[in-house]
């Protein structure tokens, strides 16, 4: 009885996914930046809308993901004071220097770096409904930077309807 229950559900959940699939879309687009210091945040929620108004999705997906090991995206609020408690918080986990600490550094001095991403992640996922983006209070994207002064890319990709 369970067996068929579950075998019954999936044939309509195979056949909504169907029906949903011949109006999917999906769109991609790289979003460039440059800070002009080795560390920042910058609030990239205005770019991530423009790319939810230029792909015409209503309902759906968005993924944001920083397209080098040294930078993160990530999801929070707007304020300049968390932004320097971050900063300082970060600092204490995986301090820059001394450069010493960090096998991975010899020609390169940015191992604090790999580590800061690797605690602020990689990318987030927001749902889209009616067109925007499904965020709670206060919440917004932003691009965190932890080895600046060179051109970084980050992947929006968007898939609904």
């Amino acid at each position: 009885m369970l067996i068929e229950l579950i075998s019954r559900q999936r044939s309509k959940a195979d056949a909504r996914i169907k029906w949903e699939g011949e109006n999917m879309k999906s769109y991609r687009k790289e979003l460039w930046f440059e800070i002009p210091s080795r560390r920042g945040f910058v609030n990239i929620t205005p770019e991530v809308e423009q790319c939810l108004a230029e792909s015409g999705v209503r309902d759906g997906l968005i993924l944001v993901n920083a397209m080098h090991i040294t930078a993160s995206v990530f999801i929070n609020d707007d304020e300049s004071g968390l932004h320097a408690d971050m900063e300082k918080w970060l600092e204490k986990l995986a301090p820059e220097k001394p450069h010493s600490q960090y096998r991975h550094n010899g020609a390169e001095d940015n191992a604090d770096a790999h580590l800061k991403r690797t605690i602020m992640g990689r990318e987030v996922m927001v749902a889209v409904t009616g067109g925007k983006l499904d965020f709670g209070p206060w919440e917004q994207i932003f691009y965190g930077e932890f080895d600046g002064l060179r051109r970084k890319r980050v992947l929006v990709k968007i898939i609904g309807e």
